[in-house]
């Protein structure tokens, strides 16, 4: 089994990082830590000029928060701590002056509808369905819910969360603004990905600053309501209910 990993590449000012699970790309914390600090680092680095996010294989781009480490947590302070991995991220992704394209290839669950979400410019293939399968493992979409929110309002929020098992395709999602573009193939994907990163690589990086201060107007509260938001999970995800409910769940994974 290849081990997880989180890695960045830079060229011609485009930086790559790209996550690995063996778990159809699940986070757990680790994973969780190292792509904040990646995503924060790319922030800070001169010679990155956009950022692309990306998970490797073809076939699922995130499953979300890893079983094995929900079913391992023994106390609130670890499932705040857990849950927290994911507010790191999406508030690296929010405060990061660069702009990140996601290349979402394949299926988007949980937390990984999140990272679609907190990306400011999603390009995936049709094979990209989503679904925020929170309330079916007992908790509920709560740290990755602002980005998701705001990315494709209340009403389609609320249809994802409520509707906790059922797979939503990727027409769906560029309808809702979840993605900017899908595409036939990956091959077709990559191009898309390629073509606009080149172009901002080559853009004034201090007016995408200035733009990406203005898309994320009004979420200046974010570090204390993603904690806010990681409190009521990692509580959440000690109750028997939820504890009987990832197990069944990872059963059938």
């Amino acid at each position: 089994m290849s081990e997880a990993y989180v890695k960045s590449h830079i060229e011609h000012g485009i930086n790559t990082i790209e996550f690995f699970h063996p778990q159809s790309n699940s986070l757990p914390g680790k994973i969780l830590e190292e792509l904040a600090r990646e995503i924060h680092f790319a922030g800070t680095h001169d010679d990155t000029k956009v950022i692309i996010l990306k998970s490797a294989g073809d076939k699922t781009f995130c499953s979300g928060a890893s079983f094995d480490e929900l079913m391992g947590i023994k106390n609130e302070s670890e499932g705040v701590k857990f849950f927290n991995g994911f507010a790191n991220v999406i508030n690296a992704m929010r405060k990061c002056p660069k702009f990140i394209i996601g290349r979402i290839q394949g299926r988007c669950v949980g937390g990984g509808v999140g990272l679609a979400a907190a990306v400011d410019y999603a390009i995936a293939t049709d094979k990209a369905e989503v679904k925020l399968s929170e309330l079916a493992v007992g908790i509920g979409p709560f740290v990755v819910g602002p980005a998701v929110e705001r990315k494709i309002g209340t009403a389609a929020f609320t249809t994802l969360s409520i509707d906790a098992t059922m797979w939503r395709n990727s027409d769906w999602a560029k309808r809702k603004g979840l993605f900017a573009e899908v595409h036939e193939s990956i091959e077709n994907m990559d191009e898309a990905i390629y073509r606009l990163s080149n172009n901002l690589a080559h853009s004034n990086p201090k007016a995408m600053a200035e733009m990406k201060k203005v898309f994320w107007k009004g979420t200046e509260h974010w570090d204390e309501l993603l904690k806010e938001r990681a409190a009521i999970s990692g509580r959440l995800v000690l109750s028997e209910f939820t504890k009987k409910a990832i197990e069944k769940f990872k059963s059938k994974v």
